[in-house]
């Protein structure tokens, strides 16, 4: 009788328990609807992954970062942006390029001293048409600048160097700094070519020929004491240093510390373990970068291990691959000269030697909610952050999580992609005369993908892909293809309008012969670098980049969404 309720208690309804029984009655659906509601939170809590903000404009990523979210990441095989890519054009910088008219007052102001007054004319000819050329003369200068002005007129140029002679009677090397004329990235160019000149009967100089991209390689590198070249508004110091300047030489050595002294007095920081390890490429920036800007607030240098796993997103073998070098990647000269950081091996090196000698101590921290706020006043010479094996509250961006967010700022800026891949792209841009427009082309596993990309496959087909841009693409262009699609003879019917281009064209600018498989040989202990799958999707999506025209899947081609059906509002937003 204890479990019976008041209802069948005598068999009969009765009135005054009429009201306690609905109380009770309200009060356990109101706890059922509790207990689903904390249950339904506890799974969105557990499941939300908010959108990846590497691949946002700066604007979002500035909010994001002045947001609470947590950050978590997708698998993505999209390149990551870097902080070139959220300068803003310097206008002034760029708007003082040379033209044909300031080379040709150049011209005029030589003849007025003195010089030859019959343009293309050595005053010291003399009818002898065997006279050796001159590379230094400031007429073959001229005639040089005159003759690459004109044979490329869709790049700006800002500098010319004093041409140097070839290796044969006749050749001058010359190099300059240019940019596209639509250039839409804040970033200079160098290319240095070699030029054939002849002498006509009348003493008539002539350039006959103009060599190919980089082949100019005697003016590659600007000696010490040589005089400047000719530049229309000379850069300052600074604007120099803050854009780069992709085809210049690089130096990526590593950082060495000068004296006992001088790393005794340092300060450091250091990160330890983590279950970031060959997780994709932005989860692994987002993660460095997280740690870089620690260092910075704790005006520390950080000690980095330089030495990458590639997920497996990106390898041939479809295994995660470990030996790669944060220099095939990034730019390491221009974050070694912009932040304080030495690499792990050198620093341990250094470590085991003075350490104990010079009472350096070290500070364990193995906790990511121990905020940078409360190591700030840390008087041990390292700081080092251990995390532990279980993901993911050991994943390195976790410390800047939280209050964290508004306090430590990950510093983009310091952040460049690898100088050595541009100079790929530029010289795939270069060999279509920056004269190209482009089109971005997801097919793969997406096409193949009924349920989250219905119109994909269709919309991306050719028909449907002659039809889309007849409209936008005028016939007969250069159209650079930047695809998944791993069949390329997939879009011949796309021959009949347009000049194709693909990047597996140009692949012999990263094979054995190359200069960019020499330098990554060497930096890399002698052992041959494979031209891997981020390095590729990095160039192709580059290369794309710097099309006049540029067109996108999913904003150009199809009505379905980047990431499946019904998320285009939130991948938009």
């Amino acid at each position: 009788m204890l479990g019976r309720s008041s209802f069948s208690r005598t068999g009969t309804f009765r009135l005054e328990n009429l009201g306690p029984n609905a109380l009770a009655l309200i009060g356990n659906l109101c706890f059922t609807l509790f207990v689903l509601g904390v249950l339904i939170f506890t799974i969105i809590a557990a499941t939300y992954e908010p959108e990846d903000p590497l691949f946002h404009p700066s604007t979002k990523i500035t909010t994001f970062l002045t947001s609470t979210s947590n950050a978590t990441f997708k698998s993505d095989n999209t390149v990551v942006k870097t902080g070139e890519d959220f300068m803003a054009a310097n206008q002034t910088a760029f708007s003082t390029f040379i033209n044909i008219a300031d080379v040709e007052k150049v011209t005029s102001d030589v003849n007025s001293d003195g010089g030859s007054t019959d343009e293309g004319k050595s005053a010291d000819c003399e009818g002898n048409v065997d006279t050796p050329i001159d590379c230094r003369d400031p007429e073959v200068f001229h005639l040089l600048m005159r003759a690459t002005i004109e044979r490329f007129p869709d790049i700006h140029f800002y500098r010319f160097g004093k041409p140097v002679a070839g290796p044969k009677a006749g050749t001058c090397d010359m190099a300059w700094r240019f940019r596209p004329k639509e250039g839409k990235t804040a970033s200079f160019y160098k290319d240095y070519r070699r030029f054939v000149i002849s002498r006509s009967t009348n003493c008539t100089l002539s350039v006959t020929e103009i060599g190919d991209y980089h082949s100019g390689v005697l003016a590659r590198k600007r000696k010490r004491n040589q005089t400047p070249g000719f530049e229309k508004r000379p850069l300052k110091q600074e604007e120099v240093n803050s854009l780069p300047v992709v085809g210049e030489v690089v130096n990526d050595s590593l950082p060495v510390v000068e004296s006992e002294g001088s790393f005794s007095r340092g300060k450091y920081l250091i990160y330890v373990g983590g279950g970031d390890r060959c997780k994709n490429i932005n989860h692994y920036l987002w993660s460095f970068l997280c740690a870089l800007g620690e260092a910075q607030y704790l005006n520390r240098t950080l000690v980095m291990d330089l030495s990458i796993c590639l997920s497996s997103i990106y390898t041939s073998s479809n295994q995660d691959e470990e030996g790669k070098d944060f220099r095939f990647y990034f730019d390491f000269e221009h974050l070694r000269e912009s932040a304080s950081v030495l690499d792990q091996g050198q620093f341990w090196t250094d470590w085991s030697k003075w350490q104990k000698r010079d009472g350096m101590s070290l500070h364990l921290v193995e906790d990511f909610k121990v905020t940078p706020m409360k190591l700030a006043d840390v008087k041990d010479a390292l700081i080092m952050r251990k995390f532990g094996s279980v993901e993911p509250d050991n994943y390195w961006y976790r410390v800047c999580e939280g209050e964290t967010e508004s306090v430590v700022q990950r510093p983009w800026h310091l952040i460049w992609k690898s100088r050595r891949l541009l100079d790929i792209v530029s010289a795939i841009a270069t060999r279509l005369n920056w004269d190209y427009d482009s089109v971005h082309i997801v097919r793969g596993e997406k096409a193949r993908n009924k349920e989250l990309w219905p119109n994909l496959d269709q919309d991306t087909s050719p028909n449907a892909l002659l039809s889309t841009l007849q409209d936008k693409i005028e016939d007969g262009r250069n159209l650079y293809i930047a695809t998944t699609e791993p069949d390329q003879s997939f879009f011949d019917p796309l021959k009949d309008k347009y000049s194709t281009h693909f990047l597996d064209e140009y692949k012999g600018l990263w094979d054995e012969k190359t200069e960019w498989y020499s330098e990554m040989t060497k930096l890399n202990k002698g052992n041959p670098v494979e031209f891997d799958g981020y390095m590729r999707v990095s160039v192709d999506t580059e290369v794309f980049l710097r099309g006049k025209k540029q067109l996108e899947t999913f904003n150009d081609l199809t009505k379905d969404c980047k990431d499946g059906i019904n998320t285009c509002s939130t991948a938009s937003s």
